[in-house]
């Protein structure tokens, strides 16, 4: 193990700007990276009230030399890297040298090491960063123990802003997750108030990290690779089939060089090819490790170290895109998926319109092609590719939303016209048809259920009289660390909707009751646990997520259903914009029809 050194001046004024500890996470982050830096394969965390009271890591690394036990907390002082070449040249998860400076100004920390050189261990303690002491202490094994107790209890501004520890405990495994996937070889063990919340056993097959720690399928996971050795490029992606659909972009994951990062661009692209397949507002799983030239990559531009500069991304993603596409292709349940449209029997492609059959085949994100190609002719991207989705089969915004769009829009004229409308068909089992006079009024179906059921559970459970039926047998939901974390916190809220649920075993759940109202439980619960702790009573925000569960988009409504949604959303307050502000209803007038075929 190199020895640790303060950085030369030059140097400094090279590295990102400092640390920031802003929350018992961020410390986390930093002790957890130093612990695999110091190739330690346990790696143990015990927190009381989420950090914010303690914060103890322990691992079995190579342990630090009782002559470096002062250096290390000094600002800048580091054994990863010694002048201004080896930032363009790194393969450490930290090399700035200002962590362990950083969290000691800021709380009491005792650290105690060994290395294999010393029969015996060493313990310094500080508080607020000054040394309290530093004396021999018998450590069994080489490793590394750190324990903060009191933390920001110098700072009492920032201690002030920390959230609720549930809310603290999943920006933990929010950050700890990656590293756990990263590195299934190591052994991790997380424990909250003496409770154990992840007990990882260290295994070589990453696909049954991946899906223990994300409470995933194997069958759903799909792998692929690509690899240009010439390039010295390796590409490795596990993704999720259709089968997995997410509320939240909570389980998409890119790594770099064994560094777990982000990448706008990447993270577009990724989900652009998601959206061919998946319902709207619905996202999938995917964990992509990527090995390039270190000098290809730029992880000093940022103080956290999570958004890095790739040279030539624009080539990644389009080698990504394919090799993605390639993969997902390859399930026969996925072809059907990636047709845009749903043809009677007997029909063809040649039965579409021409023209979107014609910008159909111009969309080159529909092609797959072989990567290799792709290094020879990679596509360009421009800003507004990054900004907004694409929409799919060349459809414009032009066509979809009139000159007179909805906000626009007379809406006592409209809910006149949506009262005398007549049911004439569905679209892409997405949209309902209706026709009103001279005008067409086109219902998302899957907005108007939402709005429907929104409402209806809001003025049921002001009132009280939300009605509940007993399920004859449980329905049991395998919740992921954090939707169990929020359901502890949740759960008479649940109750209170409708959901009587209790706890089934460490990882599950039983929910014994359902609100008639809604029909899909489990899709239901885990919109309601999909993201941060909702306020008590708070009986908008708590429909606002149930709701997501009504009828969706590719449910195939028969004349009766259609009319029926209609006379409900009438009976609406807001029967125009769903709970989430999207629109319902947008009319085509015959006048905006005429502009569109140039009639006059």
């Amino acid at each position: 193990m190199n020895k640790v050194h303060i950085l030369p001046p030059e140097v400094i004024s090279k590295i990102a700007a400092g640390e920031v500890i802003d929350r018992p996470a961020s410390v986390i982050k930093e002790l957890v990276e130093n612990a695999l830096d110091a190739k330690a394969d346990v790696i143990e965390i015990h927190l009381q009230d989420a950090g914010k009271k303690l914060i103890q890591v322990r691992d079995n690394g190579q342990g630090i030399a009782q002559d470096d036990l002062e250096t290390i907390f000094l600002r800048h002082a580091t054994s990863k890297i010694t002048n201004a070449d080896d930032l363009f040249d790194i393969h450490s998860l930290g090399f700035r040298g200002e962590a362990l400076y950083s969290v000691a100004a800021i709380s009491d920390i005792t650290l105690q090491s060994r290395t294999k050189e010393q029969d015996s261990g060493w313990e310094i303690h500080l508080r607020g960063g000054n040394k309290i002491n530093l004396e021999p202490y018998n450590l069994a094994q080489n490793g590394t123990n750190i324990e903060i107790k009191e933390l920001f209890f110098n700072t009492p501004a920032r201690r002030k802003f920390l959230k609720s520890n549930t809310t603290e405990m999943n920006q933990i495994l929010n950050i700890l997750t990656p590293y756990t996937i990263l590195n299934p070889s190591c052994r991790f063990r997380l424990t909250h108030q003496d409770r154990t919340l992840l007990n990882l056993s260290p295994t070589e097959n990453q696909t049954a990290r991946i899906a223990e720690i994300l409470n995933l399928e194997q069958d759903h996971l799909i792998t692929s690779s690509y690899q240009k050795p010439e390039e010295n490029i390796s590409i490795k992606l596990f993704l999720s089939d259709i089968n997995v659909q997410r509320p939240r972009r909570d389980m998409q994951f890119l790594f770099i060089n064994g560094r777990p990062v982000q990448s706008k661009s990447i993270f577009y692209h990724m989900n652009q090819i998601y959206r061919l397949i998946l319902p709207p507002e619905t996202f999938g799983f995917f964990a992509i490790f990527i090995e390039l030239p270190a000098n290809e990559i730029d992880v000093n531009i940022h103080p956290t170290k999570r958004e890095v500069k790739v040279t030539n991304e624009q080539k990644l993603c389009s080698i990504l895109r394919s090799v993605s596409e390639q993969a997902l292709m390859q399930k026969s349940t996925l072809k059907k998926a990636y047709s845009p449209f749903t043809f009677n029997k007997g029909s063809s492609a040649h039965d579409v319109p021409r023209a979107l059959t014609s910008s159909y085949k111009k969309d080159s994100s529909f092609e797959t092609k072989n990567p290799n190609e792709l290094f020879e002719s990679t596509p360009s991207y421009s800003s507004e590719d990054y900004a907004y989705p694409r929409r799919p089969f060349g459809q414009t915004q032009e066509f979809f939303i009139p000159e007179n769009n909805l906000i626009e829009q007379n809406q006592q004229s409209l809910q006149a016209k949506l009262e005398q409308a007549r049911f004439i068909g569905n679209f892409i089992n997405k949209y309902l048809l209706f026709e009103s006079n001279s005008s067409l009024l086109l219902i998302d179906q899957h907005a108007a259920a939402e709005r429907i059921t929104y409402e209806q559970l809001i003025r049921h459970m002001d009132k009280g009289d939300l009605e509940v039926q007993n399920l004859l047998s449980p329905v049991l939901i395998k919740l992921s660390t954090q939707e169990f974390l929020l359901w502890e916190e949740l759960k008479d809220d649940l109750n209170q909707l409708g959901f009587s649920s209790s706890q089934w075993d460490q990882e599950t759940i039983a929910v014994h009751t359902q609100p008639q109202l809604l029909k899909d439980v489990e899709r239901a619960v885990r919109q309601i646990l999909s993201g941060e702790r909702i306020q008590p009573a708070d009986h908008a925000s708590i429909a606002r997520r149930a709701c997501r569960s009504s009828i969706m988009a590719g449910d195939k409504l028969n004349h009766q259903q259609a009319e029926f949604q209609r006379e409900q959303l009438l009976q609406c307050l807001d029967p125009f914009t769903c709970p989430h502000g999207r629109p319902i209803v947008i009319e085509m007038t015959e006048d905006f029809l005429n502009k569109q075929f140039l009639r006059t």
